[in-house]
């Protein structure tokens, strides 16, 4: 029986974390609900897997947390991408932008393989840099974005509109 989950009942909102004025999504709601943490994992499944994906991708920390089930779900394997100076072996790496300045993500030289397709998966689209940045770096390294996955999409930062020429799914969308 498939049955549907209002994620939005599933996530809690913090006001004023991490610093005031800001509306904080928190899933790890989700996480601890396994019904809802089930739901998720299969919705996020099932739009990928028509995708003909070779391998799932995520950002830390929490594309870890969604990642690694979906590529489990699917029978891939998954691709950490992290900040600079995190992963243990050779790496490739991009620049990007962030409010105050820049930083660095970073994934293993072999994690890629030229041609290969990947599916983006994250907690939550904001505006859109660390998501656009990941895609430039799968792209860097010769990889193929298939899609782009998230489970919560802030529309108001219009992060989508960065990633226009991406396919892209969001489960749950919030106003800021």
């Amino acid at each position: 029986m498939n049955k549907t989950i209002n994620l939005k009942n599933e996530i809690r909102i913090i006001e004023d974390f991490p610093k005031k004025g800001v509306s904080f999504k928190d899933v790890t709601t989700i996480l601890k609900n396994p019904k809802a943490l089930k739901y998720t994992i299969k919705e996020m499944s099932d739009y990928i897997e028509d995708k003909k994906v070779d391998v799932i991708v995520g950002p830390e920390a929490r594309g870890f947390l969604f990642g690694v089930p979906i590529a489990h779900k699917l029978d891939l394997g998954f691709i950490p991408v992290r900040k600079l100076g995190k992963l243990p072996f050779k790496t490739h790496n991009i620049d990007y932008d962030l409010e105050y300045g820049t930083d660095k993500l970073e994934v293993h030289i072999d994690g890629i393989q030229k041609g290969q397709r990947v599916a983006i998966v994250d907690d939550l689209l904001a505006t859109g840099g660390t998501a656009l940045a990941t895609s430039r770096l799968m792209e860097k390294v010769g990889g193929e974005v298939a899609c782009l996955n998230f489970v919560i999409e802030l529309t108001e930062l219009e992060g989508r509109k960065k990633l226009k020429k991406y396919d892209i799914q969001s489960l749950v969308n919030y106003k800021v």
